[in-house]
């Protein structure tokens, strides 16, 4: 098990469309292992693969909450197959955006059809935060980010301020 690295945006990495997963094997398995440590250390509720560098159809979701035991999915090859039409509003954060939040509407509810981890097809109904981060990270799978979902005028400003931190980071800046 290891801990990845976490994709920050503006990397151009984040926009990538997935690939679908051919076989479900022992790599996609330690990779789903790794997301979950990487997730559980940042700490978040759900990662997807595009997060730590893989453009791969995969992420993972954990709502435990604190000292509740773990209750970690893998959602493998994930395809929504319908979304109600009543809408809920929660404020959503990112692991690829550290420390912005915002409100952001979605349908309440969907079913969604993928593999687990053993490559078995399932469908889980799903509401309430797990309808809303399931929606979310199969966004981060089609290269959609939650701040694509508020005003434009918003999203630009978290954009800029991103890239600012990213310039500053860069390597070679001078520290005075």
């Amino acid at each position: 098990m290891s801990i990845k690295p976490l994709i920050i945006l503006p990397d151009p990495i984040l926009r990538q469309v997935s690939k679908p997963v051919e076989r479900v094997d022992s790599d996609l398995r330690k990779l789903a292992v790794d997301m979950l440590e990487t997730m559980y250390d940042a700490p978040g509720i759900g990662l997807a693969a595009i997060q730590v560098g893989e453009p791969r159809r995969l992420l993972v979701i954990d709502l435990a909450k604190e000292g509740e035991e773990p209750a970690p999915h893998v959602f493998i090859n994930p395809e929504i197959l319908e979304s109600s039409d009543q809408r809920s509003v929660y404020e959503e954060g990112c692991l690829s955006i550290p420390d912005y939040y915002a409100e952001v509407e979605r349908p309440a509810a969907v079913r969604v059809k993928y593999l687990d981890r053993d490559g078995k097809l399932q469908e889980m109904q799903a509401e309430g935060l797990m309808a809303t981060c399931l929606q979310h990270e199969i966004d981060h799978l089609n290269g959609v980010l939650f701040i694509d979902h508020i005003s434009k005028l918003k999203r630009d400003m978290v954009v800029r301020k991103f890239k600012k931190l990213a310039k500053d980071k860069a390597p070679g800046k001078m520290v005075g």
